[in-house]
């Protein structure tokens, strides 16, 4: 059953009860290949965004203190949370990440699925492939920003994904993160060594570390450009929008004049309009 769900206190444990009065405090977590990203709305105002490290060995318990921790130390009463939506691509993490917000803060996460309204229609051939990041990417750039648009995302993976005029989610490009390509470098190079991932003073780099900055930042500035002229060429769209998001696309969105806009917390916003969008649909 989809539905928004909301405290235990609303129904008994195991029940996903409708929220029919106003939010307080909705958290939003994205669980993410290396992080865990949340934020908290209070109305339209978000505290955050806020992270830790993903790790499948950690127990329900070490994901809810960890959770209500973050929260308190950024002096919000965790008590003060009145429902939760998450999405994950991490599905070993997801049985103690889902229990341990069970546990402490007595909500039901409403988890980004098969069957939630998200206001975006994949046309694509395989749809159960797209992960529920994307998805929600897509959803909060088509709201915000409108379509079409090409999101692209600076994860683990870089994602250019072609949403349509109509809300479409119509084709994607994934290739190798920033940190993917720096990690094969040096842990296949045996001479090569760990580097910081921030741009060199030049391309024209004179030692290794610079020049394999220029290599990891530079080539993925070209790539970039490549693939969104490219894809907005072989769309047939004339003018689209092109959004990034994620932990190292503000630096490349500052490289690049094929970047319109960078929005750090498209991520959150998206879950908090899927989550409005399901609320709306839950209540008809």
């Amino acid at each position: 059953m989809s539905g928004v769900r909301g405290r235990t206190g609303e129904g008994t444990a195991g029940s996903f009860p409708v929220v029919t009065e106003e939010i307080a405090m909705l958290l939003c977590i994205d669980a993410g290949n290396t992080n865990i990203t949340l934020g908290v709305f209070d109305g339209e105002e978000m505290r955050g965004p806020y992270r830790m490290t993903t790790r499948s060995d950690r127990t329900s318990d070490e994901y809810g203190v960890i959770l209500t921790d973050i929260l308190q130390y950024n002096g919000m009463n965790p008590s003060s949370v009145e429902d939760c939506i998450l999405s994950s691509v991490v599905p070993k993490i997801n049985y103690s990440l889902i229990n341990g917000i069970y546990k402490y803060f007595g909500i039901h996460p409403l988890l980004v699925e098969a069957g939630i309204k998200t206001g975006i229609k994949i046309v694509t051939e395989n749809p159960k492939q797209i992960g529920a990041d994307r998805i929600v990417d897509a959803a909060g750039a088509y709201e915000i920003y409108g379509g079409p648009c090409l999101v692209l995302d600076y994860g683990t993976a870089t994602t250019y994904d072609l949403i349509g005029d109509d809300g479409a989610f119509e084709a994607a490009v994934i290739a190798p993160g920033i940190r993917i390509s720096a990690s094969a470098l040096w842990e296949r190079a045996a001479k090569l060594p760990e580097v910081e991932l921030t741009k060199p003073k030049s391309i024209l780099a004179k030692e290794t570390i610079s020049s394999m900055q220029a290599g990891l930042i530079f080539g993925q500035i070209g790539q970039t450009e490549y693939i969104v002229r490219e894809m907005i060429r072989a769309s047939g769209y004339q003018k689209v929008k092109v959004i990034a998001t994620g932990g190292l696309g503000g630096m490349i969105a500052k490289e690049t004049d094929c970047i319109d806009i960078y929005d750090p917390n498209l991520t959150l916003l998206g879950l908090k309009i899927i989550y409005q969008k399901q609320r709306r649909r839950v209540q008809k």
